[in-house]
């Protein structure tokens, strides 16, 4: 099978070191194998994405030397495939009114094998003529998809083994923004993409994608979560952190993914010396 492989940046500012470097990953883990690479641009959330920020994200790309094949796909064209796989979810999602705060005072509860900050399941109970009342006054819902706390287990190509027990997450939130989650099953499978390279801050969504997938009747692409880029406080690199430590931040790139190239012009001059088994396991720092 042709790998497909894909970026996916959010226009919310220029892409920082650590994007570019999950950029340079993913592209040198699908043209490495002779595939197809996409740019999608996930800017669902209009609150908090510019598209003024997307030419400046492509050019960030293009001097690199990162291409891509086809059209740039974005979300913001793409509702309708996100609402025919609500309704084709519509069994196993349920109307969540909880506040933010009450969210954050029920994650302070025990929830048996789910990971700390869960999901309690609080209007999973709630009986469907309470749930229509609620609607009927005009509250205001998210939908959350039925997880039942299942465990979902897989092989990382870059993490190894992995297992998640699933929460009851977010389909489509209360503003009417369809969930991550659910957006980039349906664009990774209509676009064919059998290969996700990204930053490992998105190790745990697999599983969530993983359970959709099954749900949907979808197939699951292979994973790889590139440990991160951290910034000088420690933390996950931010974008105040500008795009470039060096004058020269493709030879930065490449060494900080175990490639020693000299001083690379292009992205196309470490294909050669291209191994996922050199990547460092652990978080970079700028």
């Amino acid at each position: 099978m042709s790998v497909v492989g894909r970026f996916a940046p959010s226009p919310t500012g220029p892409l920082h070191l650590g994007s570019l470097r999950t950029a340079l990953v993913a592209w040198l883990f699908t043209r490495a194998a002779g595939g197809r690479f996409l740019l999608r641009i996930e800017d669902l959330d209009l609150q908090r994405s510019r598209p003024e920020f997307e030419p400046e994200q492509l050019r960030q790309l293009e001097q690199l030397g990162i291409d891509w094949d086809g059209e740039v796909v974005r979300q913001s064209a793409r509702g309708a495939l996100y609402e025919q796989a609500i309704a084709r979810l519509a069994d196993q999602l349920y109307p969540c009114f909880c506040t933010r705060a009450e969210i954050r005072e029920a994650a302070a509860a025990p929830h048996g094998e789910l990971s700390e900050g869960a999901y309690a399941g609080t209007c999973r109970a709630l009986s469907a003529a309470e749930r229509a009342r609620r609607i009927d006054a005009g509250e205001r819902c998210a939908l959350r998809f039925d997880a039942g706390g299942e465990v979902v287990t897989f092989v990382d190509e870059l993490a190894g083994p992995q297992s998640f027990a699933v929460d009851d997450f977010v389909v489509r939130r209360a503003d009417g923004v369809v969930g991550y989650q659910l957006a980039v099953v349906v664009d990774d499978a209509e676009q064919g993409v059998n290969q996700v390279v990204r930053g490992a801050d998105l190790l745990d969504s697999s599983a969530r994608q993983i359970l959709l997938q099954r749900a949907l009747g979808l197939p699951t692409p292979a994973y790889a979560h590139v440990p991160l880029v951290l910034g000088p406080d420690g933390d996950r690199l931010a974008k105040r952190y500008g795009t470039a430590p060096t004058e020269d931040p493709l030879r930065w790139l490449a060494s900080s993914l175990g490639i020693e190239a000299g001083s690379p012009a292009r992205a196309v001059d470490l294909l050669g010396d291209f191994d996922p088994a050199s990547i460092p396991k652990t978080s970079v720092s700028v």
